[in-house]
C-alpha cells in the first residue's frame, strides 16, 4: 500500500514542482521586463529546449527548431538552450547589431568544455584592447600578398599530391582528403612546419583535442574533457619550443607565420603561452571549416550538371591561357574567376559553414522593441536567415547564378557566412583562395566523378568551428568515384 501512494504520488510533485517553477520564472521576468521581452518557451527546468534543439539538428533539416518557432513567435523569440535562458534572432538586422556591439554590451559565450579547452587567454574568449589588438594582427598578415603566394604554392602541392593518388572507379573520401590539405596548409602558415614527425604529431594530438570541444564539462582522468586537455597540452609544448627558438633567432622584419608576426609585437601581454595556446586554436579551420567548404562544394556541384560545366569551362579557359603564356596561375587569378568565386558564395549560403555565434548579455539590451536581459544568451542565427525563402528565391536550390543578380550584395545583413563585427573571421579570404585551388585542379584534372551515394558511406559529422556552431550534425555524402580519365589540357 506504500508502495502504491508513492509511485502515484510522486509524478504529480513533480508535476507540480514543474509547473511551480515555470510559473515563477515567467512572473518574474514579466514584472522586470513587462511585454517587452520576445515571444517563445523556456521549455523544461534546467534542460530548457536543448533536447529539441538538438535532435532537430540530427535532421536533414536542422533549422526546423528555428522555424517553428519563428512561425508561432517570430523572427526573434526566447528559449533555453545549453544550460542559459536564450534570445534566438533568425533577423537578420538583429544579427547585424549582435555582431558589431563592442564588449560593453556582449561577450561570448561558449559551453563550459569550449571555454575550458581554449582557455581564458583564446581570441575567442578574450575582449577589449588585446582582443582588437591580436585580431588586426593576424587580419593584416592574413590578407598579405606574401601570404597569398605562399597559401596558393603549398595549396597546389598538396592538392596535386593527394589527386595523384585517386584512382579511376575507387572511393576517394573528399572530406578527409581535404581535411590533410587544409590542416598542412594551414599550420604551415601558422608556425612553418613542414611535413614530417612533428607534423604527425600535431594531427594525431590535435583529433583528440577536437574531440572534446563539446564534451561534459568534467575534467577527471579518463573522461573526454581531460584527454583533451592532455592533448592541448603536448601541443602547446611544441609550438612553444619553436617560439622560444624565434625569440633566441631575434625579430625578423618580414614575418613568415603567426607566429613572427605575433612576436614582432611589443606587448608585454602577448607571453610565450598566450601565442601558442592562441595558435593551437587557430588551427580549427584547417580541420573544420575550409575542408568543409570544399567537401560540400563537390556535393553540390554534382547534384547540378550545369554548374559543374561552366565551373569546367572557365577553369580550363583560364589554364589553357597560362600554358600558353608559359605561366603558372597566381593567387589573384583563382579570386578573379568569376564563377568559382559564384560557387564557393552559394556553396557558403546552402552550406552553412558557420551556423551562428552565441553571446552574453552584459547588461539589458533592447533591439527593435525587444529586451535581451542582463545575464541571458542570445543566439544570432545565420542558417535561418541564409535559408530564408523572403531573402532568396528557392532557397534550398543549389543556384550560383543567383548572385549574379544586381540586388545580390555580398555585404548584405543577409549574408554572413564568416560571422562579422570585431570578430569577423580573418581568414575570409584564405578560405576562399583554398576552396578555389581546389575546384580548379578537381574540373581541370578529371572529366566527371560521380558521388557515391550508399549508407554507409553517408556519416553524421559534428561541425564544430572556431566560432563555435552548437551541436550541428548534418548528413553529407562523403565520397566520389572518378569516373573518366584525366584531362589533357
Amino acid at each position: 500500500m506504500d508502495t502504491t501512494w508513492i509511485l502515484f504520488a510522486t509524478p504529480i510533485f513533480l508535476c507540480t514542482l514543474i509547473l511551480y517553477y515555470r510559473n515563477r520564472l515567467s512572473l518574474k521576468l514579466k514584472s522586470k521586463h513587462g511585454n517587452q521581452l520576445p515571444l517563445g518557451s523556456l521549455g523544461w527546468p534546467f534542460i530548457g529546449e536543448t533536447i529539441d534543439f538538438v535532435s532537430c539538428a540530427y535532421t536533414d533539416r536542422p533549422e526546423s527548431f528555428m522555424t517553428k518557432r519563428r512561425t508561432m513567435y517570430g523572427k526573434v523569440f526566447k528559449s533555453h538552450i545549453f544550460g542559459s535562458p536564450t534570445i534566438v534572432s533568425t533577423d537578420a538586422d538583429v544579427n547585424k547589431f549582435i555582431l558589431q556591439s563592442d564588449a560593453k554590451v556582449f561577450v561570448p559565450s561558449y559551453p563550459k568544455s569550449l571555454m575550458k579547452l581554449m582557455g581564458e587567454s583564446s581570441i575567442l574568449l578574450i575582449n577589449g584592447t588585446l582582443q582588437r589588438r591580436i585580431h588586426g594582427l593576424i587580419g593584416a598578415f592574413f590578407k598579405s600578398q606574401q601570404l597569398k603566394i605562399q597559401i596558393t604554392t603549398d595549396m597546389e602541392k598538396y592538392v596535386q599530391e593527394s589527386m595523384a593518388n585517386w584512382k579511376e572507379d575507387q572511393p576517394i573520401y573528399i572530406q578527409d582528403e581535404t581535411k590533410k590539405i587544409a590542416f598542412h596548409v594551414l599550420v604551415k602558415a601558422l608556425i612553418s612546419l613542414d611535413p614530417g614527425e612533428e607534423m604527425e604529431f600535431l594531427i594525431k594530438h590535435f583529433k583528440e583535442f577536437i574531440s572534446g570541444l563539446m564534451s561534459l564539462p568534467i575534467s577527471l582522468p579518463g573522461t573526454k574533457l581531460y584527454q583533451s586537455l592532455q592533448a592541448k597540452k603536448k601541443m602547446a609544448k611544441l609550438v612553444r619550443k619553436t617560439i622560444e627558438a624565434r625569440r633566441n633567432k631575434g625579430v625578423t622584419e618580414v614575418p613568415k607565420d603567426v607566429v613572427d608576426v605575433l612576436l614582432n609585437d611589443t606587448s608585454e601581454k602577448l607571453t610565450d603561452d598566450l601565442i601558442a595556446d592562441n595558435i593551437i586554436d587557430m588551427m580549427i579551420p584547417g580541420e573544420d571549416s575550409v575542408p568543409i567548404l570544399m567537401t560540400l562544394a563537390t556535393k553540390y556541384l554534382s547534384e547540378c550538371p550545369d554548374a559543374l560545366q561552366q565551373l569546367t569551362e572557365e577553369n580550363i579557359k583560364i589554364k589553357k591561357l597560362k600554358d600558353q603564356l608559359e605561366e603558372p596561375l597566381c593567387w589573384s587569378d583563382y579570386l578573379s574567376l568569376p564563377f568559382t568565386q559564384k560557387i564557393i558564395t552559394e556553396t557558403l549560403r546552402m552550406g552553412n559553414i558557420i551556423n551562428g555565434v552565441m553571446r552574453k548579455a552584459l547588461k539589458d539590451v533592447e533591439i527593435k522593441g525587444y529586451i535581451i536581459p542582463q545575464g541571458w544568451c542570445v543566439f544570432a542565427n545565420f542558417r535561418s536567415v541564409h535559408l530564408d525563402e523572403k531573402n532568396y528565391d528557392c532557397p534550398y536550390q543549389f543556384n550560383p547564378w543567383r548572385w549574379q543578380e544586381k540586388d545580390m550584395n555580398l555585404n548584405s545583413n543577409n549574408f554572413s557566412p564568416f560571422g562579422g563585427g570585431q570578430r569577423l573571421c580573418p581568414g575570409i579570404d584564405l578560405a576562399r583562395l583554398e576552396a578555389s585551388i581546389y575546384l580548379h585542379h578537381l574540373v581541370t584534372q578529371f572529366r566527371s566523378y560521380n558521388p557515391i551515394m550508399h549508407a554507409f558511406l553517408c556519416s553524421l559529422e559534428e561541425f564544430i568551428p572556431a566560432s563555435f556552431r552548437l551541436l550541428i550534425k548534418v548528413k553529407k555524402h562523403n565520397a566520389m568515384t572518378i569516373r573518366h580519365l584525366k584531362y589533357n589540357v
